[in-house]
């Protein structure tokens, strides 16, 4: 695969990613709507939403006006360069933000300046997997700013919520991170969860969560039945759509878990807003592609 037909792939999985939502993200949203009171704010709220994903693909225009900071997920063959890889995702970058698809997001923490191409300093966010495949995968996320202002990260046990070093503590952390972000991040949203690890691979275990469909199931049993109870338990809130009001706060819950330290105990939570942008394309060796999600 040439390096040209990785990057024009790359482009078009950026322009997809932050124009379409796809398809189980469209289906959860129609499902809250029907859920919630007929001339309610929720289905007032969620009916805008509809219109806007209907428009965004109508015209290819971005789904909303912070298009997000770029999170690219590669599974690639053997001693393919992980520089060449970077390079071809930069490039389409660039491209997608001087056709529109994309605002220019980076921005330096010291002096403000924006570079105005969406490249800087480890800006967007590569990770790299080696796999016994000729083909590349790759999944992007593209997360905003609101969504990512409300992930947190507790450490157990939390003596102001009385959270120990079980799954009920956990409960308690995870209501209340759900609790405390209200409206600010753009509900319905989904919870992307790490239990354990240390402070930075929770959160990059959390942020890869969200690279789950909705309607898959964990392979753990265990996890399944807390995602699936977390899910009710965060939707009887009543903080619903924009914070408003409502039975619609989240479309998914996603747990993961890594090894901890005995002496650590981390539960990190990302939140995702509804303009849920995720998307995986399978490139194959001689430059084809097909969208898997």
């Amino acid at each position: 695969m040439k390096g040209a037909q990785l990057t024009e792939c790359l482009y078009e999985l950026i322009k997809l990613t932050a124009t379409e939502l796809p398809e189980d993200v469209k289906a959860a949203l129609i499902r809250m709507k029907e859920r919630e009171d007929r001339d309610s704010h929720g289905a007032f709220i969620l009916s805008l939403f509809l219109e806007n994903i209907d428009l965004a693909s109508q015209r290819k225009a971005p789904l909303c006006q912070d298009t997000g900071m770029p999170t690219f997920y590669f599974f690639h063959p053997p001693r393919m360069p992980h520089k060449s890889l970077r390079a071809s995702a930069e490039k389409a970058l660039v491209t997608a933000t001087n056709e529109g698809y994309l605002r220019p997001n980076a921005v330096h923490p010291v002096t403000g300046k924006n570079s105005g191409n969406n490249i800087g300093i480890n800006f967007p966010s590569l990770y790299f997997h080696e796999w016994d495949d000729e083909a590349v995968e790759v999944s992007l996320l593209l997360k905003g700013g609101g969504s990512e202002n409300v992930g947190t990260q507790y450490s157990l046990p939390h003596d102001p919520l009385e959270a120990g070093r079980d799954m009920e503590g956990v409960r308690r952390v995870i209501l209340e991170a759900v609790r405390r972000a209200e409206g600010k991040g753009c509900p319905p949203g989904v919870l992307g969860i790490c239990l354990g690890g240390d402070r930075a691979s929770g959160y990059a275990e959390a942020k890869r969560q969200l690279l789950r469909p909705l309607d898959d199931r964990n392979t753990d049993p265990f996890l399944a039945e807390w995602e699936e109870r977390l899910l009710r338990e965060t939707n009887s809130l009543g903080i619903g759509p924009l914070g408003l009001g409502g039975k619609a706060t989240l479309m998914g819950v996603k747990i993961g878990t890594l090894h901890r330290l005995p002496a650590c105990y981390f539960v990190t939570v990302t939140y995702m807003c509804w303009v849920y942008r995720r998307r995986t394309m399978r490139i194959e060796k001689d430059g084809t592609y097909h969208i898997i999600l």
